[in-house]
């Protein structure tokens, strides 16, 4: 079974804890009040990779606190990384700009592929931001993004989020087979 390290980052407030409790079958404070991460909280659970498929992953999401205070603590979220979750709250137009940076430190600087970054624009209940295109910079526009509302279409976050991870599983695979192929020859 192949194991996954996958971080959930962004701004603070963009439902970063919620998605991830989601994700983890993780009941606790889903809707509740919010209670900013202190750090980093580390969820491990079983998924599958696609949506239909047998397979599954050992998943390890870091639900990772969107305060810069513990920036000093990035390097070593980011090490052993597989893949990265950018979550953000389309109602709050600095969230759009903040995510460039998130972006910039997590995943161009760790040389990942677009393969291995999704970002979830994430609706709280009650949101008015629509579901459609959004203004991202250029170096965001190629990565995939998902709308997530988990009181209309919980099932189709998990979904989406098990696609993504079995992009993350084949991107790792492919990485490895070259460096191994590398090694060869």
């Amino acid at each position: 079974m192949f194991k996954a390290k996958i971080l959930i980052i962004g701004p603070k407030e963009s439902g970063k804890t919620t998605l991830a409790n989601f994700l983890s079958n993780t009941t606790e404070n889903l809707y509740g009040e919010y209670r900013p991460t202190q750090g980093v909280r580390i969820l491990e659970f079983e998924s599958q990779l696609e949506s239909r498929g047998d397979k599954t992953c050992e998943v390890e999401l870091w639900d990772c606190s969107g305060d810069f205070r513990f920036e000093s603590c990035w390097p070593a979220l980011m090490k052993d990384c597989s893949g990265v979750v950018i979550t953000f709250n389309p109602d709050v137009p600095s969230h759009l700009k903040e995510i460039e940076t998130w972006h910039s430190v997590f995943v161009s600087s760790q040389g990942l592929q677009d393969a291995q970054s999704l970002l979830i624009a994430h609706h709280k209940p009650g949101s008015e931001a629509e579901k459609g295109r959004l203004p991202l910079a250029s170096n965001l526009g190629k990565l995939q993004l998902i709308h997530s509302n988990l009181e209309e279409e919980p099932e189709d976050v998990r979904a989406a989020f098990c696609r993504y991870l079995g992009d993350v599983v084949r991107a790792i695979s492919e990485s490895r087979e070259r460096e191994e192929m590398s090694i060869i020859s």
